[in-house]
């Protein structure tokens, strides 16, 4: 056990600087269009009101409608509204799909996974238990593809937004039993932080072919 250890690690997207751009231009989009369903939705509140009104007054009124004419303002006005609603929060969700990285923090024989969205929101997703760990090794290795032998794609997991490991790191696979299934978990990360996980683990649980 090494109870004192405690290191921090980040996989950070390779392509950070383009897709960046791509957020920020995925978030002000959606932005507007958010803004723009707000609107819609007070002009169909009024006219719908209205058009409730004119429905309301006696059949020979001049400004009386009929309910087909009522039926008309409603559908109209509420497409007016959902089609920049439903615009807006497409891309208030598609921008989450750049710029991501995952935070590695290991502590009290544990590695804690968040994700992060452009650099600024953090979102926890999980957190192994070394003595759950039970194999380790580099996804280059034939161990990798016997792991992953007989798994569905749901039971591998990439906790690393990259296809190519940055500079001075490399992918690592973890399998790693919890509760409900095993998982084949796909780390980008540097010898430091992959030997405090050894060592926690156990030196048996390294794979190195």
């Amino acid at each position: 056990m090494i109870r004192d250890a405690y290191y921090e690690e980040s996989a950070a997207c390779n392509r950070a600087v383009k897709e960046a751009k791509v957020y920020t231009a995925c978030n002000v989009i959606s932005i507007i269009f958010l803004a723009w369903a707000a609107i819609q939705l007070m002009l169909a509140i009024s006219n719908i009101s209205i058009a409730i009104s004119a429905y309301r007054l006696p059949a020979g009124d001049e400004d009386a409608i009929t309910g087909a004419e009522l039926a008309y303002s409603i559908i109209s006005w509420g497409l007016f509204t959902l089609a920049p609603l439903a615009v807006g929060l497409a891309l208030f969700f598609f921008k989450r799909k750049f710029n991501q990285s995952y935070d590695y923090t290991f502590v009290e024989d544990e590695l804690r996974v968040s994700k992060v969205y452009n650099g600024k929101k953090r979102k926890y997703l999980k957190t192994f238990k070394c003595d759950q760990i039970l194999k380790m090794g580099k996804c280059e290795n034939d161990s990798f593809e016997r792991t992953c032998a007989g798994l569905s794609k749901k039971q591998i997991v990439f906790l690393t937004p990259n296809k190519v490991p940055a500079e001075g790191k490399e992918f690592y696979y973890v399998l790693y039993s919890s509760t409900i299934e095993k998982t084949v978990n796909i780390l980008e990360a540097r010898v430091e932080l992959i030997d405090l996980l050894v060592r926690a683990a156990g030196r048996n649980k390294w794979e190195a072919r």
